[in-house]
Order: C-alpha cells, then sequence, then structure tokens
C-alpha cells in the first residue's frame, strides 16, 4: 500500500512539474513574441515613412482643402523620399472622407485635411456619423484659416447685403444658397445669417464646390457661401457678385468686399479652417514629426505669400495647441447649431 502511494505520488508531483514547466514556457514565449512585436512596431516607426503616404481631402478638387493637401505633398515627397498622393473622397459635408481615414491603420500612412465641419459641426448637425470626430482621430497641426464669402448670381439684382435682406423677406422660401455640403461652415454660414436676419432662404447642399458653382453662375441657384480662395478667380472675372465676408475683418487678399459685420450684423462671423489629423493612435514619433514637417513647409515666405493672396491665412501649431482649439470650435459651433434648428438636409 505504502508503495501504491508512493508511486501515485510521484506521477502527481511530474504532473504539477510538466504544468508548470508548460506555462512558464508559455509566459516566456508570449514575452518574446510581445517584445518581438513591439520591436517590430519601433522599427516601422524609426523606419517612417518607407511606403506612399496618402493625404486624404473630404471635398472635391480645387478648393482651399485640397490646395493646402497639394502644397504640402509637393514639398514632403522632396524631404521624405516617397510618393505623397492626394486623394478626393467627397460627399455627405466631409463624412465619406473622414469616415475613410478614421477606420484606416494609425501607421502614418493615411491622413486627413480637417475642417471645421468634421471636427466640430457634424457631430451636432447630423443624428448618426459612423465615426467620433474628436476620439477617432490624432491631432497633428493646425494648417491654415480663410473667410467665406456669400456671392450672388449676377442677375439676383442685388449688391449689398441690404438689399438681399429686403429681397428674401419680400420673396421667402425663393431664394436658394447653395454649399459644398450639409455641416460645412459654408452651410453654417447660411444658416447664421438666417438666424441673424430671420430671413427665410432653401439650403440646397452639393457635393461639392465645383458642382454648385456652375448652378450659381447659370442662375440655377440665388446665392451661395465659399471659400474666399476658391470664389475669388470668378468674382475678379465678374462671374458672380460678391456680398460680403464672413470674417469680423476685410481680408487682404480682396480689401474691396466688405464683412457682413459691417453692414448690420455685428459679430457675424464664420470662418473656414482646415488641419492636419491622422487615425486615433498614430504613433508619437509620427505626430510630432510630421507636425514639424508641416511647419516648415507653411512657414516658408513663398508658401506663405501664395497662400495669403489667395485668402488663406497659414498657422501651423503643436498637436495638443490643434487639439484644444478643437474643443474649443465644437463648443461653439454646437450652440449655435442649436439655436438656429438647423438639421443634415
Amino acid at each position: 500500500m505504502k508503495k501504491h502511494f508512493q508511486i501515485v505520488a510521484s506521477l502527481l508531483l511530474s504532473l504539477v512539474f510538466c504544468l508548470l514547466s508548460t506555462v512558464a514556457f508559455s509566459q516566456a514565449n508570449a514575452h518574446k513574441n510581445a517584445s518581438a512585436s513591439a520591436s517590430s512596431q519601433k522599427s516601422d516607426v524609426m523606419l517612417w515613412p518607407k511606403k506612399p503616404i496618402h493625404l486624404v481631402v473630404s471635398f472635391t478638387p480645387g478648393g482651399a482643402p485640397d490646395t493646402l493637401a497639394r502644397i504640402l505633398a509637393e514639398s514632403w515627397q522632396k524631404t521624405l523620399g516617397v510618393n505623397v498622393l492626394v486623394e478626393n473622397r467627397p460627399g455627405f459635408g466631409g463624412n465619406i472622407g473622414a469616415d475613410f481615414v478614421a477606420k484606416s491603420d494609425a501607421d502614418g500612412y493615411t491622413l486627413l485635411i480637417g475642417t471645421v465641419g468634421i471636427h466640430a459641426i457634424n457631430g451636432v448637425l447630423y443624428e448618426k456619423l459612423s465615426y467620433d470626430p474628436v476620439r477617432d482621430f490624432a491631432p497633428i497641426s493646425f494648417l491654415a484659416s480663410t473667410p467665406n464669402v456669400l456671392v450672388v448670381n449676377k442677375k439676383l439684382g442685388v449688391s449689398n447685403l441690404s438689399e438681399l435682406i429686403t429681397l428674401a423677406k419680400t420673396e421667402p422660401n425663393q431664394l436658394t444658397f447653395g454649399s459644398s455640403g450639409s455641416g460645412t461652415s459654408l452651410h453654417m454660414s447660411g444658416e447664421l445669417i438666417k438666424e441673424m436676419t430671420g430671413i427665410q432662404i432653401r439650403h440646397i447642399p452639393y457635393k461639392g464646390r465645383a458642382q454648385f458653382l456652375p448652378d450659381l453662375v447659370s442662375g440655377r441657384i440665388s446665392m451661395a457661401f465659399d471659400n474666399l480662395v476658391s470664389a475669388l478667380p470668378l468674382i475678379q472675372a465678374g462671374e458672380i457678385r460678391a456680398i460680403g465676408i464672413t470674417s469680423l475683418r476685410r481680408s487682404a487678399a480682396a480689401p474691396d468686399i466688405p464683412t457682413i459685420a459691417e453692414q448690420g450684423l455685428p459679430g457675424f462671423e464664420a470662418v473656414s479652417w482646415f488641419s492636419l489629423v491622422g487615425p486615433a493612435g498614430l504613433p508619437v514619433a509620427i505626430q510630432t514629426r510630421l507636425s514639424r514637417l508641416t511647419k516648415e513647409v507653411l512657414m516658408q515666405p513663398v508658401v506663405q505669400s501664395k497662400l495669403r493672396a489667395s485668402g488663406l491665412e497659414p498657422a501651423p501649431n503643436s498637436p495638443t495647441e490643434l487639439a484644444r482649439f478643437i474643443d474649443q470650435e465644437r463648443e461653439k459651433w454646437t450652440g449655435i447649431v442649436k439655436k438656429s434648428g438647423a438639421k443634415a438636409d
């Protein structure tokens, strides 16, 4: 009996030893794999970039965000030695492009030209979004801002804001205004002017300015809000008529165009701004490097002159500063959207 007990005890000890050995081996292997994975990730960060970078613009070509993306792409290609591709993914007030980037790998190869609409307006304007405007993105740098401009079809018969308001009150819901989509600063410029004046004008959202500007010139829509940078050539060519700038001060790029604020609506301000962001989880080393590269491009005198001549004011900053700015803008526009009662069309 004693001998039988010794045999059983010996077998149990052997089993325990095997189990402990297996656990120890598994832990060691897991630690080895984790170390290898961390080492691989660190290597990827150190080697970045080693393949093409995609800069996503959520609007059609030709506008301010597209202009900024192409300036960055041209410079980065020379600096980084890899292709930097600008991808236009327009639609739904920037939501299509934003969703694409939010769901991309956070490896520094897919970036987004952020806008006031994407990060500060759409979250409250749309009932449901497939991405979170803040949590799903890593801030990199502010890029630039530009005033919007209220422009009308030449045959509308108005030359200033007072005449436009009078006409709109005479013909409620008959005048239309176009924008590059619900939730854009162009859309909200119209909602703000409706709220401050009491006029009733109908919003017509387009996929982008490449679609609504021809309709404005032809008279299919009465008026539109557009970024000054893209509307200025048509204004200067006499194709459309400028009524007012949406910033508090006149633009150096178009000093003859009065502000809306100085035409009887004090405090009226609806400025478009643009930023550079990546998917949430972007490695800090890549985030910091991209911020520095962006600042280097936008601080070049030749680039600043080019941007300012078109109505864009460059102002690169740090990821922390951009995050703080976005929070402030969200608070501001949440109040404006709720007060106006605006909804995505």
